[in-house]
């Protein structure tokens, strides 16, 4: 899974092809991300961000995945240690 936020800009790539994008921003009070599915996926349509810290992204989600934490990849590559097993299988 990879979440790409850019500016106000945000973008979601699952594995299993759901594609989603959207905006990232504030709302009453808290950092929010707001995102559409391709596919109608609702699990990770809008986001609060629960905290920044280093190279990690800590994000609840309203839909059925509730909290993930994300890293950040530094000059277009993934952060190092990701399971590889079954890729390309």
């Amino acid at each position: 899974m990879a979440l790409v936020v850019t500016g106000r800009k945000a973008a979601l790539f699952a594995t299993g092809g759901s594609v989603c994008s959207g905006t990232a921003g504030g709302a009453a009070g808290h950092e929010v991300i707001r995102l559409t599915c391709s596919d109608g996926d609702k699990d990770r349509t809008y986001g609060t961000v629960d905290s920044v810290a280093g190279t990690t992204l800590r994000v609840t989600w309203k839909g059925g995945a509730g909290p993930e934490t994300y890293t950040r990849a530094e000059g277009g590559r993934f952060p190092s240690g990701l399971p590889t097993s079954g890729l390309g299988s």
